[in-house]
């Protein structure tokens, strides 16, 4: 059941809302299969405590299938074919189908023959990226994954006020017994979902998160979308501000890294400059996967892995009652307690999703 409190969020059962989500793209037009996939996929992001990549995309995911800027039903296509390396195109499918596809085929090639090179252009949103991470960890695979948002300019260089970069995501998986590692972030200070979120009423951005034009930074969502109604589909280009590059200049050289290795290695595109009006976004991906057990070093990789990530954990924290925590903890923690509690939603979230199903004629 779904409640509501006095801070106006909403607690909503994870199997209740993974059903009202499939509801809502089966009625938008996917198969059944495809909009089970793509609620799964939505709802683990906000079981993982990643709300930004969560339920808050629904109705953007919608729009964009309204205006034929993501399709449903699309197979990636093989470009390229080297064996050890693939190149494919997304068509512009749905990113959950899409990406899964791509890892689908990267584990069966690493599992064979020790390592593979998959470069994936013309994604839809692809959402979590850890969330593929650790589906090659389950299959006993490292995995690195270097990812951008052709057409969706949003992050300012380190030094700048315009917007160069998208929110170009890095994450990295390691497969060690008992306590894999997963590491997962956009190279922007907060991901645009963020933003999303915290325009809804959901958690407030730290206060230099974005930056306006004349320098100065800021926390107001307004900055990046301009002016918008409580459950209006939020807009990036809508504002004249943008969104900081984690790190100062570390994260501005990681952002530039995603953009030229997923963007233009792979043949899909960069955030800009664009010639012309571009129709959505989509998602581009170089993701390299790694068997240890074909590298003849599993075990060492193990031992020595798991001791030294031991001892880094054990670290003396700063706060005894916060102690040091491993990439991928939070999100295992966060998990279990929403499975336990109900996944909360800001009520002008909920109210947008509701907006959605009522229009697509699902009744919630």
């Amino acid at each position: 059941m779904s409640t509501a409190g006095t801070s106006d969020i909403h607690l909503i059962a994870a199997d209740e809302l993974e059903s009202t989500v499939r509801e809502i793209f089966t009625a938008a037009g996917c198969s059944t299969d495809e909009a089970g996939l793509i609620a799964r996929e939505l709802l683990g992001a906000n079981l993982a405590g990643h709300d930004s990549h969560g339920v808050v995309r629904v109705p953007l995911y919608v729009d964009w299938m309204r205006q034929g800027y993501v399709l449903a039903g699309q197979e990636a296509q093989v470009v390229t074919d080297g064996g050890a390396f693939v190149v494919l195109d997304g068509n512009r499918g749905f990113g959950q189908t899409i990406a899964a596809q791509a890892v689908a085929l990267g584990v069966e090639r690493a599992q064979a023959s020790g390592s593979c090179i998959v470069a994936l252009r013309n994604a839809g949103h692809i959402g979590r990226v850890g969330a593929y991470a650790e589906t090659a960890l389950a299959a006993g695979l490292i995995s690195i994954h270097f990812v951008n948002v052709a057409g969706s300019p949003l992050v300012a260089p380190f030094g700048a006020v315009e917007r160069r970069f998208s929110t170009a995501p890095f994450a990295v998986g390691l497969p060690l017994p008992e306590r894999p590692v997963v590491l997962d972030f956009a190279t922007s200070l907060v991901a645009e979902g963020k933003v999303q979120v915290a325009s809804y009423g959901g958690r407030q951005l730290p206060a230099d998160a974005l930056i306006a034009p004349d320098g100065t930074t800021s926390s107001d969502p307004h900055v990046l979308y301009g002016d918008y109604g409580p459950t209006d589909l939020r807009q990036p280009g809508g504002g004249d501000g943008a969104i900081r590059a984690f790190g100062d200049h570390k994260g501005s050289g990681l952002a530039l890294m995603c953009e030229l290795l997923a963007g233009a290695f792979t043949g899909g595109g960069c955030a800009g400059p664009l010639d012309g009006p571009r129709k959505g976004i989509t998602n581009g991906a170089l993701s390299i996967y790694l068997s240890p057990a074909h590298f003849g070093t599993q075990a060492e990789f193990e031992r020595i892995a798991r001791e030294y990530l031991d001892w880094v954990l054990a670290a003396r924290p700063a706060d005894p009652a916060a102690p040091v925590l491993a990439p991928g903890e939070p999100e295992a923690a966060m998990r279990t307690a929403r499975l336990a509690e109900g996944v909360p939603l800001p009520a002008n979230t909920w109210g947008a999703i509701r907006r959605t199903a009522e229009a697509l004629g699902v009744t919630l």
